[in-house]
Formats: C-alpha cells, structure tokens, sequence
C-alpha cells in the first residue's frame, strides 16, 4: 500500500491518537504541570469568568498608574467575544498613530494604506485606541492554542519583510500578510449581537496585530482568551529587532496576564520555524513596577482612574463572562461522527448548535453539468486533508512529535464555501486564513480574474490632520497589466491558464522578488520599496482597505453604517463622506491571503474550485492541501484532483527565478520515515 493512501487506512483501523502517536506524548521532570495538554484539557469548566476579567484589568490599570501613563485594556475570551474595555483617563487624550516607523519629529515615515492614520484630531473626534487593544487580545488568544502561545511580538518576527526583521538576505516573515484576516468584513468571521458573548469566531477591527503589548491568557493549560494594551500612543511592530525592547503596551499586559500567563513549556520562545527561536516578550514580571498579586480589587478603581467604555459592535461597557472552547456556545464543538468518524474533528456552528459548513455541492453557474463539485467529492477532500494532518508533524507545536492543527476549507469557483472542518485545538486564526487561501488560489487561477480586479473601486487612503481629512485614490485595476508584464503573459489572469497556489502568488506579493534577495524589484502585487509595510502590503489590503477603514469609521463613531459581507467592492467618498458597496460578489469575500497552504482544485483539466489550509507551518500547511487533495482523486476517480502539472505556475520564470507552487517538508509524518511525500504528483 502506498504511504499517501495508508494513511487512510490507519484511521480506519485505529483511532487517530493511536495513528498520530499523540498518547504516548509524557510530560517530562521539573516542567510545567500542564505540558500534557495538548488539545484535551479544554473542558466547560475552564473559561474567563467576570472576577478574572476584574482581576486582569485591575493589575494592568495598578501597572499603569505606577508608570504614570493612561493605558487602554481589552479582554476577549478564546473566541474573540470582548468581554471588556477599559480606558484611563480621557478620550480625547488617548490619541494612537498608525506607524512601522516614525522620524525624529514623531512622525510616519511612510504614507499609504493604514500607515500614518492618527487619531483623534481636533477635525476628527474619533477614537481608535479600544479598537487597537482589541487587535491586541483577539491576536493573543487566536495566534494560540494549547500546543502554543504565541504574543503580538511573535507576530511581530513573522510577519516583516524578512526573517528574522532587519537580517538581510533572508527571506519573508512565515505568516507574511497574516494581519489582514480576521477582519470585519469577512463574510466568515462573526459580529457581536449586543447580548453579550455568543458563537466565534468573532471578528477584529484591525485584524491581526504585530504591536507589542497583546497576551493569551490560560487556565489549567488551555487558552481561555487574550489581552491587548495600548498606552504608548503608537499601533506599530517591534522595530528593534533583534535587540530587547523596554515596551511600556507589553509591560502593563504582562502585569495584566499575571494569574493567567501563557505555560513556559508552551510560549514562543520554546518553539522554532526555519531553524530560529521565534520571540514571545521582551518583558518579565521582575521587571515590573508592582506586584500584581497584590492589585486592589477593580471596584477600588474608581471612576477618577478610569472607566469601561462601550465600543460599537464590540463592547457594550460592561464585564462579561467568556464561553467556554469547545462547547457549542464557542462556535466550535465537536464533530458529532457522521461526517468525519474517527477523526478527532471539529466544525463550526451556529447559535442553535447546527454546522455552519456541512460539505455541500458546488453552486457556481459557470461550472455547470458533470463538472461541478458534489458534496460527497467535497467531504471526500476535507476527509483526506484532515486525515494528512493528522500525521503531519506540528511545526509550531509542543511537545515535539505533535501532529499539526489545522483548519481546512473548500470553495467553488465563485468562491461559495463548499465546506469546513478543523482539528482538535487547532489555532482561531487558521480558521479565516484556511478560507482566504482556498479564494486566493481560486481567483487567481480563474479566467475572470482579471475582469474582476479591473472593475473594482480604487482603494481610498485615508490622512488626517488637524484641519481635516482627505482621501487619496490607489486604483485595483493597474495591478493587472503589472503583472502580466511581469510574469510575461499578457493573457494572465484573463484566460485561466496558469493554475497559481498561494504561495506563487506570494511570491508575486513580495517588496522583494525573488523573495529575500535584497536590491531586487519588488513582486507585481506588492508595494516597491520604499512605500511598503505591514500596514501597506499592496494588492492585499488595497481589496479590502475601503471596508477596512468604512469599518474603523463606524466603530469609532464617524460614518453611520458598517460593512457588509464581502471585502473588496466598498466605494469611498468624502464632502460628504459616503460608503456604497459596489459588488456584493464574494470571490474573495474575506481578502486575499499571501502565504502558503492552499492550491486551486481542477476536474482533469478545468477549474473547479479552491482548497486552503492553515494552523500550522506553511510547509506543513502546503503539504496538507496538496497531498489532501491529490489524495481525495486516487480515492473518489472522478477526475478531481492538483491541477496538471503544465499547468501550475512553477513552469513560469519572471525575472529569470521560477515561481514556487508547493513546498512540502522534510521527515514530514510522526508515524513514518516517509520523506518527498509531494514528490512527482
């Protein structure tokens, strides 16, 4: 029998932990108790309770106050419910810059996209210092599992330009465009409804954030939620990397985390990715200015030092409860068997409890007769996806000889999610970027490609100053003839002959190609040097920056209505400002994602849809997709499967460096010495 069909046969036969080995994971001497945990000890019982969140606040406002600085405090649970925002002092002091770097006066350095946003203005009373504190926690808390904690300052290392930031001649952060998902527009991700906690994933005003000063937060080795800090009046990245920085966001949120820290056995800093320490704090509680052990109660607080504060769509000024992981009032429970026996899976659900994404078949009116997907063909991918994963060895878990968590999904060619599922204890985030990967190689691999992005509304860069606002056009439509021009096809994107996996097209959305090789242009999707950022990364944001910033405006009070499902198409006015939603397509109804995990689907030679994978290192994340669903055609024999190898965009050469379609790693199965498993498919 052939490694890539035995695994099936293992599952069959036995359980998936006797399959992945995971039983046998012991914990070793004199390390943290619950280094066991591995994706078992979420239970109905382990969830931030009202006396925690009191707590959690009341440490970082005594850490706060000690530093003499007004810090604003968010905590969310694991799912993203907000269940509290505190502001010290007043509003219109709490004024937050958009800014990767400032000059000497203070200033950004760089203007465009999200960068160089500041607010308030004496023209512009609106706040964004809750929205970035809950960019912070929902960062913690859905960057995390019970196999990792992983900080803003970890997203920080992996998101820049290279990796590790500043070390020339390497390439691209991992999670590389990772901070626009999870974002308010998503057609996937959920809204509060203003009565109090409900299903997950809930959405981010500011998606991702990279800015120091964002925690999880555990209890009895289980993620139970996030808090994010904003004090220091900047919304930025670790920008001394790879020196130590004295963060004033990261010390109050460490003070805040006390009681409630991340397991040391679990924590970035334990964990690599391409043979290097990722980083989880600059800051310990030995540094601290209190102890916040000894905190006083937050009822000691008193309205002189601060208050909770409403925050539209997130945060009604009250403290909540969180739900619990796991249980259906998370969004996520367990699968109830029928759909994947003998899996260890999870689904989505909605607040009765019902499955968001139970496979189902394709409605895409251009692939119409035998073509189109069934439901059965898309459970049969997710089935195998999810039965590779669970033998894939973790990258970014403990302990070692973990199997990687992660969240799949299937769209057709219109971008209509076909079906979901996730494993046990696999990161939040994952769960948006699986769907994001599965439209991006879809969209780009789609003759209507090119038609699509030409008649888009241009992006809207949004400055603001003391006198007022302004908006400046950076149109969708040129990124098409750029990258024809580069790529050296002058029908690309328009005739659907070149199937491109995402990370072909992150490779094209790169400041530098090929990626890492400095003096080099940059890729055709991205911005040049120069004007890039992570707040500016080019096509990636400019589909979604008028929902983005539509989005910020309404939270903080400014336009009267919020988005819509669906990122690209918002329309951006001003005199006077006005929001209209060009397209109601949802092609790309969540953004366009930029790192690697997930390839178009074909029936023998035609486009019929996308699959994505995301959770865990993009090696691992590629190899899932890919071997999944090369897996799912030996099985089903109806012609599904990768698409032709003449056809993938590794048979393409600009600038003289041939694209990458899927990169599959070494020693890649925790029950096998299997090596080259994507080898000649």
């Amino acid at each position: 029998m052939s490694l890539r069909l035995s695994f099936l046969a293992c599952v069959a036969a036995a359980s998936t932990a006797a399959c992945s080995g995971s039983a046998s994971v012991q914990s070793s001497a004199g390390t943290d108790p619950t280094a066991n945990c591995t994706g078992q000890c979420a239970s109905s019982t382990l969830f931030l309770a009202r006396a925690d969140v009191d707590r959690i606040i009341s440490q970082g406002v005594t850490e706060a106050q000690a530093r003499g600085v007004a810090a604003t405090i968010a905590v969310v649970d694991r799912v993203g419910n907000v269940l509290a925002v505190y502001r010290m002092g007043s509003a219109a002091t709490r004024k937050v810059l958009i800014a990767s770097r400032r000059d000497a006066s203070g200033n950004a350095v760089i203007h465009g996209g999200l960068e160089g946003i500041g607010l308030p203005t004496i023209a512009v009373a609106a706040n964004i210092d809750d929205q970035a504190a809950i960019a912070k926690a929902i960062t913690g808390a859905y960057l995390s599992s019970e196999g990792n904690a992983f900080s803003t300052r970890t997203a920080s290392q992996i998101v820049q330009q290279h990796f590790d930031p500043q070390e020339l001649g390497q390439a691209s952060g991992p999670l590389f465009g990772v901070q626009f998902s999870q974002l308010a527009c998503s057609d996937f991700m959920q809204a509060a409804t203003g009565a109090g906690p409900g299903v997950g994933p809930q959405r981010s005003p500011l998606g991702l954030s990279a800015d120091p000063g964002g925690f999880p937060l555990y209890k009895g080795g289980t993620v139970v939620g996030g808090v994010g800090v904003l004090a220091d009046g900047s919304y930025s990245i670790d920008g001394s990397f790879p020196g130590q920085d004295h963060d004033t966001d990261e010390l109050i949120a460490t003070a805040a985390s006390h009681g409630f820290a991340a397991p040391v056995e679990r924590r970035a800093d334990r964990i690599t990715a391409g043979g290097k320490l990722l980083r989880f704090s600059d800051a310990d509680e030995s540094q601290l200015m209190t102890d916040p052990g000894k905190a006083p109660s937050f009822a000691a607080l008193g309205p002189g030092v601060g208050n909770l504060v409403t925050v539209i769509g997130y945060a009604d000024g009250a403290l909540h409860d969180g739900v619990a992981f796991g249980d259906a009032s998370s969004g996520i429970r367990p699968d109830a068997g029928a759909d994947f026996p003998g899996r260890d899976a999870f689904v989505f659900v909605d607040a009765s409890g019902l499955p968001r994404f139970r496979a189902r078949a394709a409605t895409d009116a251009s692939v119409t007769g035998p073509n189109a997907l069934t439901a059965a063909e898309v459970l049969a991918m997710l089935r195998a996806a999810l039965d590779v994963a669970n033998h894939a060895r973790a990258q970014i878990r403990q302990p070692d000889g973990t199997v990687a968590r992660v969240t799949i999904a299937v769209v057709d060619t219109e971008g209509a999610i076909l079906g979901m599922v996730r494993s046990r204890d696999a990161p939040l985030f994952g769960a948006d970027v699986a769907l994001q990967k599965a439209r991006s190689a879809m969209f780009f691999s789609n003759a209507a490609g090119a038609g699509l992005l030409a008649s888009l509304p241009d992006a809207q860069y949004l400055t603001v100053t003391d006198v007022g606002a302004t908006l400046s056009p950076a149109p969708i439509g040129p990124y098409v003839p750029r990258l024809q021009a580069f790529v050296g096809n002058p029908t690309a994107l328009a005739d659907g002959g070149v199937a491109y996996s995402v990370r072909a097209i992150g490779n094209l959305a790169r400041p530098l190609y090929p990626d890492g090789i400095d003096g080099r242009p940059a890729g055709p999707l991205s911005k040049p040097a120069g004007a890039w950022s992570v707040f500016s990364t080019g096509l990636q944001l400019d589909l979604s920056y008028n929902a983005v910033l539509q989005h910020v405006l309404f939270v903080a009070g400014v336009v009267p209505a919020d988005v819509s499902p669906g990122c690209p198409g918002v329309s951006l006015s001003l005199s006077p400002l006005s929001v209209t939603k060009a397209t109601a397509d949802l092609w790309m109804g969540n953004g366009l994602q930029i790192f690697p995990g997930g390839v178009p689907v074909y029936r023998n030679a035609v486009l019929v849809g996308g699959i994505g994978v995301s959770g865990d290192g993009v090696d691992q994340d590629d190899m899932i997709a890919f071997l999944g669903l090369n897996n799912a055609g030996l099985t089903l024999a109806s012609g599904v499967g990768n698409a032709p190898a003449a056809r993938r965009a590794d048979t393409l050469t600009p600038q003289g460096v041939r694209l990458r379609y899927v990169q599959c790693p070494q020693s890649p199965f925790v029950d096998s010495d299997s090596q080259h498993a994507c080898d000649g498919l």
